[in-house]
């Protein structure tokens, strides 16, 4: 789906105040302990999503995230379809005092694109 050019601007000034990384680093963070957060919604997720991925939609993440992350310092990857609403919960993760959170570039077409495992 097409996205309009205020979504677009919206998301490209998030980009511009979090740390965005490739799938591969994604994938290494994530071994490495990091918490993997789909922000997409729940059918996307059933459909298939990356294996470890915790499904936390960007309409709850603010109201779930401590459950799964009460330290403000646990590193956080948020990833979506393409890396736009990613970069939106990743800002938002920064203003609630995460000091850790990145967005996966390309969201989960990239992770795809890389050969990383997934899961239905």
């Amino acid at each position: 789906m097409p996205h309009g050019p205020r979504f677009q601007q919206l998301a490209a000034d998030a980009k511009a105040h979090i740390r965005e990384i490739t799938a591969q680093q994604a994938a290494a963070e994530q071994q490495a302990g990091a918490l993997l957060i789909d922000v997409r919604e729940s059918d996307e997720f059933t459909k298939e999503h990356a294996t470890g991925a915790i499904p936390m939609s960007r309409g709850t993440l603010e109201l779930k995230i401590e459950e799964k992350a009460p330290d403000a310092a646990t590193p956080i990857i948020c990833y979506c379809g393409g890396g736009s609403r990613s970069a939106l919960s990743a800002e938002s993760l920064k203003r609630m005092g995460y000091t850790n959170v990145s967005s996966l570039a390309g969201g989960f077409k990239a992770w795809k694109d890389a050969n990383l495992p997934t899961a239905t």
